[in-house]
């Protein structure tokens, strides 16, 4: 406890000014001075004030050493697997073993698996079952949701002749797809395209499976036997919920905004936490569900709102198109994983509208820096003097995070990825090609 200044002493101290008026001034002016000093050196040495005084952020180098003070960082790239095994819930963005953007997400909670998509190539097939298969144990797959036609979601579920696709390899207790699509089940000469192919395994699920095949409108409706809410464990305490969209019930020029819209929810002794899965949903689309959920009346439930998120799937791979301020302003994500291969001129020649894009990184990096990608693109083409790639062709690609893993256990929600746990801005692709304004 401060000792308490008495009366007297209080006014001793006065008098001693009084009499000492230049000193007082002098102590006064070196105070001054050595508050502006201070404050101007934090400007412009800002790194003294961390290495010395632990002030400010570290800034790792591709090793997780903080290149101003050498502190090492946690590589959970390198943790225990078996953690993630004995997990309560666990939800995995898949390396889908070649240079192309694409979906594919595992949620397992206790024995019960969800898959979400099955890109991004037919190859992929084999890749995901293997990863699949560390996981889920019994050959079935509870849940299955197909979110939209585009090939880099749905190109595994149809597989190739030499390894067939997800859908003709598991037992699956529920699938739930889209609702609508404007693509062609034939191509120009009259073959079956992938999307006609993909209707065939649907189909075999319908008629040659036990399985129940929903459109997530029947499950928004709850019609036909599905439901808007799927629990994942006994204790009713995890869920899978699909979501409200516009696009469920109406045609849309842009066949991403017909995507299956998903909140993961998990009820803890201090509340819920909520992962979103919006697909490729683009602008339009996130819009007319901002709006929607804005009305309260709206929600048919506690789980059928748009909560903040602990955890966002950054929408279409992380194009400028997706993940706008309209949605992000009522997720305010704390952690985005990118499916992508970064930098990849897959889609354009434009450096600024690769994956993932400048304008989704201002976006939400007004909310947070944990920002994770799956895959980094190499051998990438030569630039032009306005800073574009010269043409499309590129080599090949390399684990960026690699696959990356959020598990809750112990109570507390942890990140394990095979590659390594850089974040997005603190990596070298991004120092070259991106900047940073965020948080």
């Amino acid at each position: 406890m401060a000792k308490k200044v008495t009366k007297t002493q209080a006014k001793k101290a006065a008098n001693a000014a009084k009499k000492h008026p230049k000193i007082v001034i002098a102590i006064v002016v070196i105070v001054l001075l050595i508050v502006i000093a201070a404050v101007v050196l934090y400007f412009v040495k800002p790194d003294l004030y961390h290495k010395y005084l632990g002030i400010g952020g570290h800034d790792f180098d591709n090793n997780g050493v903080c290149t101003v003070c050498g502190y090492e960082k946690s590589e959970t790239g390198q943790g225990n697997l078996e953690d993630i095994q004995d997990a309560d819930l666990s939800i995995h963005f898949m390396e889908l073993g070649n240079k192309n953007a694409g979906d594919s997400i595992l949620i397992k909670c206790g024995n019960t698996e969800v898959l979400i998509d099955a890109g991004s190539q037919q190859s992929s097939a084999a890749t995901i079952k293997n990863y699949v298969d560390r996981y889920c144990t019994d050959g079935v797959l509870d849940y299955v949701i197909s979110t939209h036609a585009d090939s880099d979601h749905i190109s595994a579920f149809v597989g190739t002749s030499s390894a067939k696709g997800i859908i003709y390899q598991y037992e699956i207790g529920t699938f739930i797809k889209f609702d609508r699509s404007d693509k062609s089940p034939t191509t120009s000469s009259g073959n079956k395209s992938l999307y006609g192919q993909y209707l065939d395994a649907v189909k075999y699920l319908e008629e040659e499976t036990d399985t129940h095949v929903f459109t997530a409108s029947q499950c928004y409706e709850e019609s036909g036997g599905a439901q808007r809410q799927y629990y994942l464990d006994d204790a009713h305490t995890v869920s899978i919920n699909v979501l409200y969209n516009y696009y469920y019930y109406n045609s849309s020029s842009d066949e991403n905004n017909y995507s299956v819209v998903t909140l993961l929810t998990q009820e803890l002794q201090n509340g819920k936490k909520h992962y979103l899965f919006t697909g490729d949903l683009e602008k339009d689309g996130e819009s007319k569900m901002v709006d929607y959920y804005a009305s309260a009346s709206n929600s048919k439930s506690a789980y059928d709102v748009l909560p903040e998120v602990e955890l966002y799937k950054a929408g279409h791979h992380g194009s400028k198109t997706s993940s706008t301020m309209k949605l992000l302003n009522v997720i305010k994500p704390k952690y985005v994983a990118v499916c992508c291969c970064c930098g990849a001129p897959e889609y354009t020649k434009n450096n600024d509208n690769t994956f993932p894009t400048q304008e989704m990184i201002n976006n939400v990096g007004k909310f947070t820096d944990k920002i994770y990608v799956t895959t980094l693109g190499t051998g990438l083409p030569d630039k032009d003097a306005d800073g574009n790639y010269i043409s499309q062709s590129y080599g090949g690609y390399e684990s960026m995070n690699g696959d990356i893993v959020f598990y809750y256990k112990d109570g507390k929600l942890n990140l394990y990825c095979s590659n390594n746990d850089t974040i997005l801005k603190n990596t070298e692709w991004f120092k070259e090609n991106r900047t940073w304004t965020g948080v």
